[in-house]
């Protein structure tokens, strides 16, 4: 299984390829491909909006499906979806905890 992710041109934050081809905020809400064929076609969308200057630094990310939640193979994908692994205050990680908190 594989995802597509980038960083936005805007701005920087890291950023998946969602349902309807957009770009999105959460790694949970990216759209995960399952065979060969779904592959071929985000990585396709992800060249495009490439070409178009809206995201930067595209690859496709391998996956795993962990009670329901996307999780990426890969630390340094990890990291990308959550922020610093040393600073839980900063990053993804600490926008989700805080509107849990609210």
């Amino acid at each position: 299984m594989k995802i597509v992710a980038a960083n936005r041109l805007t701005d920087g934050e890291t950023v998946w390829l969602g349902a309807g081809e957009r770009w999105v905020d959460t790694i949970d809400a990216a759209h995960v491909a399952k065979d060969a064929e779904d592959e071929a076609r985000i990585a396709a969308a992800g060249k495009l909006a490439l070409a178009a200057n809206i995201v930067i630094d595209v690859s496709l990310v391998d996956v795993e499906l962990v009670d329901g939640r996307v999780f990426p193979k890969r630390l340094r994908e990890r990291i990308r979806a959550g922020g610093p692994s040393i600073h839980p205050e900063i990053g993804k990680q600490a926008r989700v905890a805080a509107q849990h908190a609210a």
